[in-house]
Formats: C-alpha cells, structure tokens, sequence
C-alpha cells in the first residue's frame, strides 16, 4: 500500500506488521473510512429520542470545531498557536472525534462504540505521531516550545488565546479540508437518522434533553 513519505522514517519490520502499519498511516483510507462510518452509523443506526437529541448535538459541536480550526491553519507554510491551536495541537481530529462520538451516541447501537474505538485506535496514533513528527521538522524549536504546553487532542482549557494578527477566516474554514462537504454530509445523516425516529418521540425526545 503505497503511503507517501509517512513510514520511511521508522523501521523495518516483517511483512505482516508492515502491511497493517502502512494501512495505519495511509491518509485516504482514514479519511475514506471515516466518511464510510458516518454513512453506515446514519444507516443502521435506531436512534432513540434522548440518544439521538444528545448525540446530534456532539455531533454538531465537532463540526463547529473543525470549521473553526480549518479558519485558522497554514498548512505546512506557518505554525499556527492562535485560537483552538491554543488548546490543543490537533484540532481537526479533535472536531473528529467530538463528530464520530455524537454519531455513536444518536446510532443508538451496541455495535457502534466497537467499531468507532477501533477507528480511533488504527488511525489516530498514527496520524497525530506523523503530523508532529512532520511539524517539528518544519519548526524545529517554535514547534517544541508550542507543543511542551499543548495538548494534542483534550483541552486542558477551553479558553483560547486570539491573536488579533491571526484572527478566524470564514473564507478559509470553507476553503480548508473541504468544510462544506463535511458539513453537508454529516448533516444529511443526522437527518436521516431524525426520519427514523416515531414523528410522536421528536418532541418529546427534545424536551427530555432540556430538562
């Protein structure tokens, strides 16, 4: 499986471990995969009112986090440490994660916390060991300084620290990692998901999570 650069710099091993770490870091079948299990947890999901309600807006809340970590980062061009990347290294796969944990949670199904633990444990080792790695090749010491005090995915703080130089871009979240794709596919299953609920438990699964 051809990874790019993202394994040359670790090791030999026999063919077997090879084969699944290449899988482990290979990009697009992460970002394949992940696409693939919003579709199949809004397909064979059987939300129950609370369930859903909760996990929808976990859900929503990851998006919001991707969009407002896409408006601020320079891919590979400059070392952002404004706004989420104040809080956390990796802010994209902290939106993920807040995303695909929302879906577990509105699925409503025993099988969906095993098949999205595993995802997280093949791919996000991985990914975040390969984005520091490549990060601290491309900042040396601000990347060390940055990362001593920053989480890489759980906050510590959910204060960030805004940089009036750097400030949040809509124009950018919509133009980095392709956004509104995001946006609209999770929104699509979530609706699926809510056509799936009795037309009587909408109201009442909505009350039941104010209360």
């Amino acid at each position: 499986m051809a990874v790019s650069n993202r394994t040359k710099h670790l090791p030999p091993t026999n063919s077997l471990n090879q084969m699944l770490r290449n899988f482990r870091y290979h990009e697009f079948s992460r970002q394949a995969i992940g696409i693939l299990l919003v579709a199949v947890y809004g397909w064979f999901g059987q939300p129950e009112p609370v369930t859903f309600w909760v996990g929808s807006v976990i859900a929503i809340i990851g998006v919001i986090v991707r969009m407002y970590a896409a408006g601020y980062v320079v891919k590979n061009k400059v070392l952002c440490s404004d706004g989420p990347y104040s809080i956390v290294r990796h802010p994209l796969y902290t939106g993920n994660t807040l995303l695909i944990i929302g879906l577990m949670i509105a699925a409503n199904a025993v099988w969906a916390w095993p098949v999205g633990l595993l995802f997280f444990w093949l791919f996000y080792p991985t990914t975040i060991s390969y984005e520091d790695l490549k990060l601290h090749r491309l900042f040396g010491e601000e990347w060390e300084r940055w990362s001593a005090n920053i989480p890489a995915l759980v906050p510590r703080s959910v204060f960030p620290k805004n940089n009036p130089n750097n400030s949040w871009s809509f124009m950018k979240s919509l133009k980095q990692n392709i956004e509104p794709a995001v946006v609209a596919w999770v929104a699509f299953w979530i609706y699926w998901l809510w056509t799936k609920l009795p037309a009587t438990d909408v109201l009442d699964g909505m009350s039941k999570t104010l209360q």
